[in-house]
């Protein structure tokens, strides 16, 4: 690779670190990951400590979960993995986007080995996870997503969960927490407070930062469906490598994840997700109070622990979002580590969710 090439691509990876959590709040080969130079320092407001490691991203130790389900839920058949006891303390883990399931093929085990009931759902457009009805708006704005929680949740029976989450899972599992704060028992969210802001978002950020979204602004083109539509196996792995660009993942890990792409609203659930959140697609008005309530960014109360990555960038230290987490709190910082932490952290992962349970 040319140096220059390299610079660049360098540059743009620290461009998009640290942009991200201001453009998400609207106001713009290892075996197993090892831990090295772990800082602790006091965590405001109570429930641990802030701790920094860095670690080396990790290999996949397994392919496959311990069963695989189906269930209707609300508007959608609902394809998930299940781990663990039936009657432990339940554990939902959320995907984003360019991801699947198999983020979580390692945290899995770990939580059901001590005692959890851990549940993995595919979200709503992607794997096995389909809308009963061809005439559902195909939306995939935070209030619904955050509302399939509850709907799988009920159809499961269950009453309270720990979530997890990572990318625009972050942004459900603390949607979920906002709008049905008695569903949630606790929070692990990587990348901090992720609530999209619409309004907020329609006012320009600083050009390095919207470069730093150039796919979003691709999406929000006929091009970008078009090429989205007809690529979406090397998009995704494109963005896998700018995002972890550590992580020295192999073919296999992330085809297991890219059939998940093939399922058939997709495309169009993605493109209502970047297209919805800058204002140039509409959502649903039954649910603009739900919506009102999230743009206005209220704090989170439920106990909760926060995760920054390299990806992070300079918001890694969390205090452009600490005043968001009212309960009792702390945050990790896991250097080494890309965007997709429980995969490229698993354990780490797992032990954030451990810890925030007995918060």
């Amino acid at each position: 690779m040319p140096r220059e090439f390299e610079l660049d691509r360098r540059e743009f990876l620290t461009v998009a670190a640290t942009t991200f959590i201001a453009a998400e709040l609207g106001i713009l080969g290892v075996a197993s990951a090892q831990s090295r130079g772990a800082q602790t320092v006091p965590s405001p407001n109570g429930g641990g400590n802030q701790q920094t490691r860095t670690l080396t991203p990790a290999s996949p130790k397994k392919t496959s979960f311990a069963s695989m389900k189906q269930v209707s839920a609300g508007v959608l058949d609902v394809g998930y993995a299940e781990d663990g006891p039936g009657d432990g303390q339940p554990v939902i883990l959320l995907h984003g986007w360019p991801f699947d399931i198999h983020a979580y093929v390692d945290v899995a085990p770990i939580l059901a080995k001590a005692g959890y009931r851990v549940i993995v759902p595919y979200q709503r457009g992607y794997g096995s996870t389909t809308f009963l009805s061809s005439d559902t708006f195909r939306n995939a704005q935070q209030s619904i997503c955050a509302e399939d929680v509850v709907h799988l949740m009920d159809a499961l029976k269950i009453e309270q969960a720990i979530l997890g989450g990572f990318d625009i899972g972050s942004r459900t599992a603390a949607a979920t927490a906002l709008l049905w704060p008695d569903r949630v028992k606790a929070l692990v969210l990587v990348s901090g407070y992720l609530i999209a802001n619409v309004p907020g978002n329609a006012l320009p950020a600083p050009p390095r930062a919207e470069y730093a979204f150039w796919y979003q602004w691709y999406f929000s083109t006929k091009r970008g469906m078009l090429g989205y539509t007809q690529n979406t196996y090397d998009f995704n792995k494109l963005v896998w490598s700018l995002q972890s660009p550590k992580w020295r993942f192999d073919d296999e890990t992330f085809d297991r994840t890219a059939a998940a792409f093939k399922n058939p609203d997709h495309v169009a659930i993605v493109m209502h997700n970047y297209r919805w959140r800058i204002g140039l697609a509409p959502g649903d008005p039954k649910y603009d109070d739900l919506e009102n309530k999230l743009y206005a960014g209220p704090a989170i109360t439920h106990p909760a622990i926060t995760i920054a990555s390299d990806f992070d960038g300079a918001n890694a230290g969390g205090t452009s979002y600490r005043s968001k987490f009212t309960g009792k709190y702390s945050h990790q910082i896991l250097g080494g580590i890309g965007h997709d932490v429980p995969q490229e952290a698993p354990q780490a992962f797992a032990e954030a969710i451990i810890e925030v349970a007995g918060y």
